[in-house]
Formats: structure tokens, sequence, C-alpha cells
């Protein structure tokens, strides 16, 4: 079973059986196909489901010379919405399969954005069928989530969110000067991080770290496309699985200032989310390539 797979309403598959039928489903009743033809001359197929929403099953693998359809892995999806980030994607092969990750460099997290590629096939088609290398133009991000929690948010008035929106805009010249090599970017970031680091040890000492940090976003685990994130809720709603009828919570989520949306199964899901609460859990990041029409 895909770790992932009750995130999106699919709680009570356990058993090889019952996603062996799952898989076939899929294969049988596809609602989209997608074909690729690498530069060794493999062809690969996907095959994808929806089950509600922007939920759904995908199945990867090969058509047989009978025409029958050998399936090699599937995962669930969910498709987000909007522009998450317009930096330049780079992408990776994976090495156990044949999947891949989209690599970025997103200055609004401080880290290397890591993703599973949801549009890999389309990806492959469109670098084959341009003739002159197109840059893509960002990628539209999602994540699933097995676990998470609503808090409560961190007060904050019109002055305070003027401000921090400011110094976070400054921030992120600084950083893109320091990448460049600018060492007075550089010694600025080192001070404002020493005296952040002095200013939480010495809130800690009579605060919750929770109202300090309004918002993170963090490596989680081995798998270099999972996080840990608490982020602000900015929009919700509820779907239904159309197979299980279990109830799946689609969050919009800022997590430092990154936008992007989330599922989890309510099951799942601690606390009632709201537009101003905050989500606090684990995530497997996935994404879309964008380009320009």
């Amino acid at each position: 079973m895909h770790s992932y797979l009750k995130s999106i309403g699919f709680n009570q598959f356990t058993k090889k059986k019952e996603i062996d039928a799952l898989i076939q489903d899929v294969i049988a009743h596809a609602d989209k196909k997608s074909i690729m033809e690498d530069k060794d001359g493999n062809v690969f197929a996907e095959l994808r489901k929806s089950y509600g929403g922007y939920i759904g099953i995908a199945v990867r693998g090969e058509y047989r010379e009978d025409g029958t359809f050998d399936s090699h892995y599937y995962y669930p999806y969910f498709h987000g919405t909007g522009m998450s980030t317009q930096e330049k994607v780079d992408v990776e092969k994976h090495a156990d399969k044949y999947s891949y990750a989209g690599v970025c460099d997103e200055i609004k997290i401080g880290v290397t954005l890591i993703f599973y590629l949801q549009n890999m096939i389309e990806y492959f088609n469109h670098e084959k069928n341009t003739k002159i290398p197109q840059q893509n133009t960002g990628a539209t991000l999602s994540a699933l989530s097995n676990s998470g929690m609503i808090l409560l948010p961190v007060q904050k008035d019109e002055e305070e969110r003027q401000s921090r929106d400011g110094w976070v805009r400054e921030r992120n010249h600084l950083i893109e000067a320091a990448r460049e090599g600018n060492e007075d970017a550089i010694e600025t970031l080192t001070l404002d991080d020493m005296d952040t680091y002095s200013m939480i040890s010495k809130r800690i000492l009579s605060e919750d770290v929770l109202s300090i940090v309004n918002t993170y976003f963090m490596p989680y685990g081995i798998e270099s496309d999972h996080y840990s994130i608490l982020g602000e809720i900015l929009d919700y709603q509820v779907v239904e699985n159309q197979k299980t009828k279990e109830k799946i919570y689609l969050l919009n989520l800022d997590c430092n200032n990154l936008i992007f949306d989330m599922c989890i199964n309510k099951n799942d899901l601690m606390g009632e989310p709201a537009i101003g609460r905050r989500f606090k859990g684990n995530i497997w990041m996935q994404g879309r390539v964008n380009y320009e029409v």
C-alpha cells in the first residue's frame, strides 16, 4: 500500500487484493492516458483516474505487444491550483524507478525545494517536440498529508503584517544578492540570523515556541520531497472521494510566503480548519512544471 493512499480517501484499502483491484479500476476506466518514448526507445505510459475534485490515482507502466498494460507502480495525486513558484525548475530522475523529481532554489523558504513530478510525460514530450529549448516558468505545487493539527493564529495587527511583508521582501533581495557573491549581503544576513537567534533565546523562556514562530518549512525524514510545515490557512474546502465517500480537506496554505494546496483525510486532521488558523504537520510535496503558452 502506498503510504499516502489514505490522504485522498482510501483509508480502508490495506489488503493487496483491494489495492490490485483499485489499480485495475484505474487501468480500465482511466480519465487520461499519456504516452512517451525516451531517448533509448523505451515506451512508457501513464493512466490517471480522478476520484473527485482534484484527487486521484496514477498508474505508470508500459503496453505489451498484445495491447495489455503492464503496470510498474502507482501513486496517489492531488492537483494544486495557481502558481506556487516562478523559480526555474530542474528535473532529475529517481534512482529506484522510472519517476522524476523537480528541483528549484526557492528563496522564500531558504532551502532547495524538491517535489515529486506529476506531469513527467508531459514534460518529456514537451522537451522532445520543442526544437528551441524553452525555459519553464516555475511550478504549481500540491501536497498530501497523513496527519496534522489545526493551531490558532498568532495575533497580529495590520501594521505588524505590513512590517513583516516589508522585512520578507528585503530579506529575499539580500538572499538573491548573496547568491551572486555580494559580501555585504552575506554579512547582513549573518547579522540578522544572530539577532533572530538572540531574540528567540530570550522569548522562549516565557513563551511557547508556536507563538514565536508563525510559520516554517523544513525537510523531514530521509525522503527528499517530504517536509514538516507550519502554515497559515488562506482558504479551504471539503470534497468527497467518489468511491469510498470519505471526506477530504483541501487547504490553501501560506508557508513562509510559499503558497500551495494540500489535502488530508478528515479523519487524520485534529481540529477544525478555518481561514486564518494554522496547519501543522508533515507532507509529501508534488508538483507540475509550467510553461508559457
